[in-house]
């Protein structure tokens, strides 16, 4: 499976169950165990590698404005949601968190934001067609601390600085 391939099912699953983070990783999973063993090991790395590349504090700054704070967890779980956005707004967020202000069409904190069963889709495929828990990918882990220059998320000017579309739009 290649990139294109890998964000084609992210959009076509998320499409069809129009953006419900839960019912996105159900539908992920069955369309996952109708491909190969090494497809779904595949899919798992191009997953795991944009998890990883995702571990900014920048990141972690536009997840706390959107979802007004943000735990260690629920980062983790924002960076399975944003993914599952698909590659137009994940790459976007990427070259611009305070873009997601202008990428995202509508932002419900309390269904969005949290993509966690996504994160576990690919393996849950790879156990129901093999009947073992997935290899290891192989995927550097993602380091001990987010990339960039870290953010004091506490302090509201600060991030309505650093943010100011993000701040507008979800926090005014």
């Amino acid at each position: 499976m290649d990139e294109t391939e890998f964000w084609e099912l992210v959009d076509t699953t998320r499409e069809a169950v129009e953006g419900d983070p839960e019912d996105h990783a159900d539908l992920l999973v069955e369309r996952l165990v109708q491909l190969d063993p090494d497809a779904v090991l595949d899919f798992a790395r191009h997953f795991e590698a944009r998890y990883n590349r995702a571990y900014r504090w920048d990141l972690w700054g536009a997840a706390w404005v959107l979802l007004d704070g943000v735990s260690d967890d629920a980062f983790d779980f924002f960076r399975c949601w944003l993914i599952g956005q698909g590659r137009e707004v994940f790459e976007g967020a990427m070259h611009d968190p305070d873009g997601l202000a202008d990428l995202l069409d509508d932002f419900d904190e309390d269904l969005d934001g949290d993509g966690e069963e996504l994160g576990y889709a690919a393996d849950e495929a790879y156990e129901q067609l093999t009947g073992v828990v997935a290899p290891d990918l192989g995927i550097p882990p993602a380091s001990p601390e987010p990339e960039g220059t870290p953010l004091d998320f506490e302090n509201e000017s600060v991030l309505a600085e650093r943010y100011p579309r993000l701040w507008e739009r979800f926090r005014d």
